[in-house]
């Protein structure tokens, strides 16, 4: 069964934190990000949508960025996991009641 998406509201204001989560657990290049994100979403994510977004977690000082041949592999810094750890509280602190609820 095919997850459904939201037709009115989007998900696009969360997803720095998607990125964030993903590269706590393991550094990835730009497309396995969209690769990761997308399948949660349910859909893939496009270039215009992701690498605005790692670039500006890159200026922020959240993120670096190595290259590797072609592949730009991403990382989180000690900010980015700092920045991580208190956005993930805050938002299971918003919406913890939600989640407990069956919908």
């Amino acid at each position: 069964m095919a997850t459904k998406t939201p037709k009115v509201l989007s998900l696009r204001g969360f997803l720095a934190f998607q990125i964030l989560h993903e590269l706590k657990r393991k550094r990835l290049c730009g497309d396995e990000l969209a690769e990761n994100i997308g399948k949660k979403k349910g859909s893939k994510l496009t270039p215009g949508t992701i690498y605005p977004t790692l670039k500006y977690l890159r200026k922020k000082k959240l993120l670096t960025r190595k290259k590797y041949g072609r592949k730009k592999i991403y990382d989180l810094t000690e900010k980015g996991v700092e920045e991580y750890k208190v956005f993930k509280r805050a938002f299971i602190k918003i919406f913890k009641d939600i989640y407990n609820k069956k919908i």
